[in-house]
């Protein structure tokens, strides 16, 4: 997996914001600020820009770009978790030009930590973190049971989903849904369900 490809991640996960945006910021208005979808559409399409701007590159490049894009041009709490996940994921790929499946999965890791330091949620919280903790996990377990690169990323994208829609009996322990509460529980995470349209980009590319 190369620089070309993880810009077509990216772009992949721009399309995939900004046609999903209404909903997202649907799933926000319940239990936020109802603006989690046109935040992330405006970020990624800022991400965009950034990546014309400079193509090429190594994919640790392209990520960490992505990341610093994300923490300059979106608001709110989403900005800087999605920015450090990006930029810690882009870290920890270093600076080769090419990445395997189990150096992907290691800097999955990697972002994880990074979200789970900045925002201190853990699983269970109504966050993020519940789509890609159970991603990191589903994506490490299929290197080591030595799965191909597809099949390993569509585990890592259905265990995002799946993460997400167990969001919704929860109740928030973490950022402003946790103001409201009882009242929090029946709706799904906007950030876990953005996590999930990002994992689901990333299978899409993988697949072709």
């Amino acid at each position: 997996m190369d620089a070309q490809f993880f810009t077509a991640w990216i772009e992949e996960v721009a399309r995939a914001v900004g046609a999903n945006r209404d909903h997202l910021t649907r799933l926000d208005a319940a239990i936020g600020d109802a603006d989690h979808g046109s935040n992330l559409d405006r970020g990624f399409t800022a991400v965009r820009e950034a990546l014309a701007a400079a193509p090429g590159g190594t994919p640790g490049a392209v990520l960490s770009l992505t990341g610093t894009t994300l923490i300059r041009k979106v608001g709110g709490a989403s900005g800087p978790l999605y920015g450090t996940a990006f930029r810690e994921l882009g870290k920890a790929l270093g600076s080769g030009a090419d990445v395997t499946l189990a150096e992907l999965a290691s800097g999955f890791e990697a972002a994880l930590a990074g979200v789970r330091r900045l925002g201190g949620a853990a699983e269970g919280d109504k966050t993020m973190v519940d789509a890609l903790a159970p991603a990191s996990r589903a994506l490490s377990a299929a290197v080591q049971n030595g799965t191909k690169a597809e099949e390993a990323l569509d585990a890592a994208r259905a265990a995002a989903e799946e993460g997400a829609q167990a969001t919704i009996p929860l109740q928030a322990r973490k950022g402003r849904a946790s103001y409201l509460g009882e009242r929090s529980i029946g709706h799904q995470d906007p950030g876990a369900a953005s996590t999930a349209l990002v994992l689901a980009a990333l299978h899409a590319v993988a697949a072709g």
